[in-house]
């Protein structure tokens, strides 16, 4: 069954943080017809200044907690999709304290699918690669939609179970969902305490970058621009009950792309400290979006990782006031967890 609607007001909960907010902007350059509600606790990663500018008719903001039920049957009524982004996302501070990613990530998703169960909308869940392990790095496979789920860390470990719920209630109570699976985003807005935009702030604040062991650790990089027409691409026109993974080919060694980073902004490729790597890292991403490709007939647009890169270290340079506000208390943060 195929969803082949054109929703009018959609609720896009975390739609202030990295992924969340320029999804917000690519619906609104690219879907007049649509109104967004913004749903955002504005924790530590999500900052207003993200969608700040952007048409008041067009976008409204609410200030507030996705577990909570009584706001949830406040704000649903009257939209006819959620498309959900709200997340706990870092693995190194799920690692650290693992309770916030239980509590938004879990008991979050379920306090969502009961209010798209009351009102009767459609749901879109945004989830990770992450869910499916790792793979080893001289392995030719790539995960696709029938990959058993082998979570290795708490944050990986709370988008399953959420993916699971959302899964279990459309079999249940015949929700109208889907499920999307990605992998690594780039792109401006990213907080500074991602792998990305953390190496290039480092650069700009006159701090040597570090990368966990040896970087051989590889991601499967796409542009969030990209992941946003995927997204709409699956809440429009993709099968009720279906999960789609989304990726572009991306695939590139962390080692790589800081040595990348490092030769774009005129430094040594070689400038960068090794740092003791983190606990059960995964060792390799890598997504077939096949299915996505052949079925719902969505292409990347940003097939040029180095292009993408300068467009993003360009952005970083020209909003030094969006990010030094957070990195000094970002980076003591790695510093007390020895990273």
């Amino acid at each position: 069954m195929t969803s082949d609607f054109s929703p009018k007001n959609i609720i896009v909960t975390g739609g202030c943080g990295f992924i969340g907010s320029n999804f917000v902007h690519y619906v609104v350059d690219n879907h007049p017809e649509t109104h967004v509600t913004v749903l955002d606790a504005l924790t530590y990663a999500g900052n207003i200044e993200n969608i700040a500018g952007l048409p008041e008719d067009r976008v409204e903001f609410v200030h507030g907690d996705i577990c909570d039920a009584d706001l949830l049957d406040r704000i649903v009524p009257g939209h006819d999709a959620i498309v959900h982004y709200a997340a706990e996302s870092h693995n190194d501070n799920s690692i650290a304290d693992p309770e916030p990613f239980l509590r938004t990530n879990v008991e979050g998703t379920y306090r969502l699918l009961e209010a798209t169960r009351r009102y009767g909308i459609r749901y879109h869940h945004i989830s990770t690669d992450e869910v499916y392990g790792d793979l080893a790095l001289d392995d030719p496979a790539r995960f696709t939609e029938s990959t058993p789920y082998r979570p290795s860390s708490p944050y990986s470990s709370t988008k399953a179970a959420s993916d699971l719920l959302v899964r279990a209630w459309t079999r249940t109570y015949g929700l109208r969902t889907t499920i999307s699976n990605c992998s690594n985003n780039y792109g401006p807005y990213q907080h500074v305490e991602k792998f990305i935009p953390r190496q290039i702030t480092n650069i700009l604040t006159g701090v040597r970058p570090k990368l966990y062991g040896e970087g051989l650790n590889v991601r499967d990089w796409i542009h969030t621009e990209d992941h946003s027409s995927a997204v709409w691409t699956v809440l429009t026109r993709g099968r009720i009950g279906e999960t789609y993974l989304i990726g572009a080919d991306g695939e590139r060694n962390n080692l790589t792309v800081l040595r990348m980073i490092l030769g774009m902004m005129g430094r040594d490729p070689d400038d960068f400290d090794h740092v003791r790597d983190r606990p059960g890292h995964d060792r390799r991403y890598a997504i077939d979006a096949t299915k996505l490709r052949t079925e719902l007939g969505w292409m990347p647009a940003h097939t040029d990782f180095e292009s993408g890169l300068r467009q993003t270290i360009d952005w970083y340079m020209e909003n030094r006031a969006w990010w030094e506000p957070v990195k000094a208390k970002t980076e003591a943060r790695y510093k007390a967890q020895g990273q």
